[in-house]
């Protein structure tokens, strides 16, 4: 049976032009992301995030990197602020103190991935979404440490999960399963019955197509770029913070822009 909650989106033509076309033309308005990613190997994914961000049209925008990276890049990334990390360099249990003073600034935060596999950083981010209630997205690896128990992302609110469809079966497990044989249309509507059921929206990518799923409703829209990473997560990031009475609308469009870059 077709899901008639399915949208399709094509490069030539957005589904919501009105959310394309009626965004904050001021950068006072057009919100506060702040990033948080990285280790003392890589900071790849939030330097990237970061350039999405920006790119997607983001008001301001800060990252937070731990502070092993500081003598290695700080002349060179300016913008960047450092948190407490570990001996090991990733982010410590002391950097959540930095990572809520910097959230109050924000309207939305994007954990951007990097950040290694670290118990310690386990607990920094369990405990920080726990206190954080605004806007947050997660992308790469700062899913996995909370595929273990994934409720703790899917039955929170305000909350976008940019996951590769490895991840969304988790997140998915034990609500339905979610099979990497089944084909495009399987997986949207299990998807539109998944996010029917929890709180949290989700992005991910089947048969090159970046799929969109709110609340039951779901979008597709080709792209070339293939998976799904830190810049699609900074770019949805960026409109879901921009129209947050409007998410669907507002993450269906944000696909649009990335996929037409």
């Amino acid at each position: 049976m077709e899901n008639t909650n399915w949208l399709r989106q094509t490069a030539d033509k957005p589904l919501f032009p009105d959310v394309l076309w009626n965004r904050p033309e001021n950068k006072r308005y057009a919100g506060k992301l702040l990033i948080i990613g990285g280790h003392s190997q890589s900071f790849s994914a939030p330097s990237r995030a970061y350039t999405a961000a920006t790119k997607a049209g983001g008001g301001a925008v800060r990252i937070v990197l731990p502070d092993a990276l500081q003598k290695t890049i700080g002349k060179a990334f300016p913008e960047a602020e450092f948190a407490a990390s570990t001996p090991i360099g990733s982010f410590s249990r002391q950097a959540l103190e930095l990572f809520l003073d910097l959230a109050n600034w924000a309207d939305g935060v994007l954990l951007a991935g990097d950040f290694g596999k670290n118990s310690e950083t386990a607990i920094l981010l369990e405990s920080f979404i726990n206190k954080y209630t605004g806007q947050l997205s997660l992308t790469g690896d700062s899913l996995d440490y909370f595929l273990p128990k994934p409720s703790q992302l899917t039955n929170r609110e305000n909350t976008l999960l940019v996951a590769d469809l490895s991840q969304t079966q988790k997140l998915a497990q034990p609500k339905t399963v979610i099979r990497q044989t089944e084909d495009l249309v399987q997986i949207l509507n299990k998807l539109s019955i998944l996010t029917s059921d929890v709180k949290s929206s989700i992005i991910t990518e089947q048969s090159g197509q970046i799929i969109v799923a709110d609340k039951g409703k779901i979008s597709t829209t080709k792209s070339a770029k293939g998976g799904v990473g830190p810049e699609l997560a900074a770019y949805a990031s960026v409109w879901m913070m921009q129209q947050p009475e409007r998410t669907f609308e507002a993450l269906t469009t944000s696909a649009y822009c990335y996929s037409s870059l």
